[in-house]
């Protein structure tokens, strides 16, 4: 009995060894080494530097946001122009895919961002009133609306109702914060930054104590409340875990923004259910067909405002729109679409994509200047008008530098620093062809026009508007510094990856196959 035992002991701890040495050299039950196809040199080795390469992944939607797959469609007018504007004349464009957020940005949320500031930021009251939305917005000389003035954005019966009077401004800015949440989360998470990084920053730790993931990015020392955890994946050139995360490392979120005009209306649409027969999976192959032309956000219901299938929704609205005059929602006992103001975020009907008020509810903004002139002056691919390129600015010792809300002080390219550049020559391409010189175009604003260069676009509708506004082609403006009882907005994010999402390969992949002529 003792010999078997002996025997089996014996056996174990040689397998203990192998095991061992196995991992050591990363075989077998260890991780597999990678290598460099130009140098041969070992990725995470520390007797080559620790060179450390992310495991290929692509990124999720992080909270709140859904994925839209690009393609090209036709930007533009889908009715027919009654207003006479002719600022938005049919094209085709491309656009890559991207995340959207699922539904406009809701009074809870807004408010969750004043909670931040109002503690982050307690003794800069100018701080905090420069991102309250103006609740102003709801008066109306001849209409008592003055409960909504009071109680629409803080009572907690609209708490999931879409934010309104909020600017252009405040709405890039809420995207700034969101970002730096996101990604302040995942560093917690991961350990590289302290467990109360957030609790001490909401003491009033101000522009030096708040985290922003640009600064992070830029000049880690600015940041206070760093942490280097004691067990890490990701080695320094020591061999020891490494202090500060690079955004090689896919661990930090792309950032929040507000949309472009173009994935915008293409979101809007949701046409990948008008595909008869789309890629669902690798191994298959889809279609390049589209079976209806759309005017409004629904695909089973391309042309209408009504919910066309039978059963008890038969003819029900479809979105919160105003049917006509003085009919905001219908009769009583039959409300048509049971919202007087806007509704709630995730009512209605969803389109394809599963978006909800990409119809009505409220016009949201979105990045881009407005431009008559757009059909004429767009690019094809990811087209966006509204670029000021600049860079991070550095004071007279090399310094980087925070401004009042703890970002990264920037400053305007010059003219000169691009005059050689191939693809662009000049910081501010706002007015690019349309209200520059050599277009020949000018805008006297407040003479001849409303238009200059903080002019944004407005898409989508809304709770007081007709029916004709309600088509994602349907364009008007505002000044990016004024809001509006009928305009919100809601968040977009760029998608790193394969086109069709994760799960798929990109581009065609014929590895298998040579050219050497016809299979016989």
């Amino acid at each position: 009995m003792q010999k078997i035992i002996s025997g089996k002991s014996l056996m174990l701890v040689a397998i203990a060894a192998l095991s061992l040495s196995a991992c050591k050299n990363g075989g077998l039950f260890g991780k597999k080494k990678g290598k460099s196809d130009v140098t041969g040199w070992n990725y995470d080795d520390k007797n080559m530097g620790n060179f450390h390469v992310a495991k290929v992944k692509y990124p999720k939607a992080g909270p709140g946001l859904v994925f839209v797959q690009g393609g090209s469609f036709v930007m533009g007018a889908k009715d027919e122009d009654v207003m006479g504007d002719w600022n938005n004349v049919p094209r085709r464009v491309t656009v890559p895919s991207f995340f959207i957020d699922e539904t406009e940005v809701a009074n809870v949320h807004y408010r969750e961002y004043l909670y931040w500031l109002e503690n982050t930021f307690s003794n800069d009251t100018n701080i905090i009133n420069k991102a309250l939305p103006d609740t102003l917005v709801w008066r109306e000389e001849l209409a008592y609306n003055e409960p909504y003035v009071e109680y629409y954005f803080r009572y907690p019966s609209y708490n999931y109702y879409p934010v309104v009077g909020v600017t252009w401004q405040q709405a890039y800015d809420f995207c700034i914060w969101r970002t730096d949440r996101v990604n302040e989360l995942n560093l917690m998470k991961k350990g590289y930054l302290k467990k109360d990084a957030a609790k001490r920053e909401m003491k009033g730790a101000g522009a030096d104590g708040s985290f922003n993931t640009e600064t992070y990015l830029m000049n880690p020392e600015m940041i206070q409340a760093r942490n280097k955890p004691k067990k890490s994946d990701l080695k320094d050139i020591n061999g020891k875990p490494r202090a500060n995360i690079r955004m090689e490392d896919g661990i930090l979120n792309m950032g929040y923004r507000l949309p472009t005009e173009a994935e915008w209306e293409y979101a809007a649409y949701g046409l990948l259910d008008q595909n008869p027969n789309p890629r669902k999976k690798e191994n298959k192959s889809g279609e390049e067909n589209r079976s209806n032309q759309q005017i409004y956000s629904w695909s089973k219901n391309p042309n209408g405002l009504r919910d066309n299938r039978r059963g008890s929704w038969q003819g029900k609205f479809l979105a919160n729109f105003k049917r006509g005059n003085g009919d905001n929602m219908g009769i009583a006992g039959g409300l048509n679409d049971r919202a007087a103001i806007p509704g709630n975020v995730k009512t209605f009907y969803p389109n394809a994509f599963g978006l909800y008020n990409m119809s009505g509810n409220v016009s949201e903004w979105v990045g881009d200047v407005y431009r008559p002139m757009t059909s004429v002056d767009a690019q094809d691919f990811n087209y966006f008008r509204g670029n000021k390129f600049q860079k991070y600015y550095k004071n007279s010792s090399g310094e980087y530098e925070r401004d009042s809300l703890g970002r990264l002080k920037k400053t305007d390219i010059s003219d000169e620093e691009v005059k050689n550049r191939a693809n662009y020559q000049h910081n501010n391409v706002i007015n690019y062809l349309d209200g520059d010189s050599s277009s020949g175009v000018f805008y006297g604003y407040g003479v001849t026009s409303l238009i200059n260069d903080s002019s944004r676009v407005i898409k989508g509708g809304s709770w007081n508007d007709r029916a004709y506004w309600l088509s994602p082609g349907a364009r008007r403006f505002m000044q990016q510094n004024t809001g509006a009882s009928t305009v919100g907005f809601r968040c977009a994010q760029t998608y790193l990856g394969p086109p069709e999402g994760p799960g798929f390969k990109e581009g065609n992949n014929f590895a298998k196959r040579k050219q050497k002529g016809k299979k016989k």
